[in-house]
């Protein structure tokens, strides 16, 4: 006769982070860099860790202001760029953290760079003595708006974007959004390429503010030196806005317990693309092509309306990116990229398409040939960034037809 127990463990993760904007981050002066998460003193050696872009134009006055302000610690330089995203240069920190001594909780780490670099330094702490706490400080405008929200760490496996990664958010992250008038425009535009997603999902005011500042904001690296009216100049807007639309949407559903995520629009066909064109392509670069391929499937089932598509290629090539990218236009890519989508989703498309800018829904059913048609949109705006897409959407709608079609699974 045979007999079994049985056990069950509930139990409740509760996790409590906070983002600090601050300014002259680097200022002995003020003392949020060196502040633990806690508020207590810091009795051990911290890793500092830094990607070679920030190492070369803020390294002096990093090692500066822990000099002037008696923090012990140690540095550890890191390549940026997703192709240096990789398992071994995780390892890399986590050998680092042993070398120097790393606490359980009283030294934690300090990351200070690109969203490559945070991804990778985040990966580590939360392996290292199974999850140590690590402090973040993104100098990318992608970083700023997106990463310094989020919880999930990551890095690129067998040529899959984040395939190995973990949710391990630090319980600080600090932005000083003059970091970022030391970029190039295009790592700028990259940015705004997330601003946009935001924008385009929930913030009908947000968009409106790329809409009518999208070049003023790549050249002026968002640092509002103009004059304007109101009490937020464009610049502080978009950071503002986009930290605060991505907050909300995060804390509802922060371990992605619930896998229908407007958040995750300009990322259900962007990352194949994006990983196959590396390092032709940056990230938000991919995820604004991404946003106008599902605007276009929206707008071919008549979801969205034509002149609202139309205002979202114009904002895009205002901002300066490319609406497309010779792989968006080409089906077979489209439809894996989808493919590869439903596995992360646990079997379902639960694709985000636009009602109207600012306004989504979820739909489970697109077919081969709407994604197919679709490419064929975005393979003449590969060539031609400002060919009049609502002509090249025609007058297509969702017919029997085409609702009756096989979903692309």
């Amino acid at each position: 006769m045979s007999c079994s127990t049985h056990w069950t463990m509930n139990a409740v993760k509760e996790f409590t982070y906070e983002i600090v904007e601050t300014t002259d981050l680097f200022d002995p002066a003020n003392p949020e860099l060196g502040r633990l998460p806690d508020g207590r003193a810091c009795h051990g050696t911290r890793l500092v860790v830094m990607d070679e872009t920030v190492e070369k134009i803020f390294g002096e006055r990093i090692r500066a202001y822990f000099e002037r302000t008696n923090v012990s610690v140690e540095y550890l330089t890191l390549q940026g760029g997703d192709d240096h995203k990789t398992f071994d240069q995780m390892l890399r920190v986590a050998s680092r953290l042993t070398e120097i001594g790393t606490d359980r909780v009283g030294t934690p780490p300090i990351v200070i760079g690109g969203g490559v670099v945070q991804d990778v330094v985040g990966m580590a702490a939360s392996l290292y003595r199974r999850g140590i706490p690590y402090v973040r400080v993104p100098t990318t405008l992608l970083g700023q708006i997106d990463g310094s929200v989020s919880a999930k760490t990551g890095v690129n496996y067998e040529g899959c974007r984040n395939r190995l990664g973990t949710f391990a958010p630090p319980p600080r992250t600090l932005i000083d959004s003059s970091l970022i008038a030391t970029l190039p425009p295009r790592q700028i535009r990259s940015g705004l390429g997330e601003a946009l997603k935001m924008a385009l999902i929930k913030d009908r005011t947000l968009f409106e503010v790329l809409e009518r500042y999208g070049d003023h904001l790549v050249r002026d690296r968002l640092q509002d030196s103009g004059t304007y009216a109101g009490d937020e100049g464009p610049g502080q807007t978009v950071i503002h806005r986009a930290i605060s639309g991505m907050a909300e949407e995060l804390q509802k559903n922060l371990w992605e317990t619930e896998l229908r995520r407007i958040v995750d629009y300009g990322h259900t066909f962007s990352p194949i693309v994006e990983m196959s064109a590396l390092p032709e392509l940056y990230h938000g670069e991919a995820v604004a092509m991404d946003c106008v391929f599902s605007a276009v499937l929206a707008a071919r089932r008549g979801l969205l309306p034509m002149e609202e598509l139309e205002r979202i290629v114009a904002t895009v090539n205002r901002i300066g990116l490319a609406p497309s990218h010779p792989m968006f236009g080409d089906a077979p890519t489209m439809l894996r990229a989808l493919a590869d989508t439903v596995r992360h989703r646990d079997g379902h498309q639960f694709v985000t398409l636009l009602e109207r800018v600012g306004e989504t829904r979820f739909v489970d059913d697109l077919s081969e040939r709407e994604i197919t048609e679709a490419a064929g949109v975005m393979a003449v705006l590969a060539r031609d960034p400002y060919a009049p897409v609502a002509e090249l959407c025609g007058s297509v709608r969702r017919t029997p037809a085409l609702a009756g079609a096989g979903s692309a699974r």
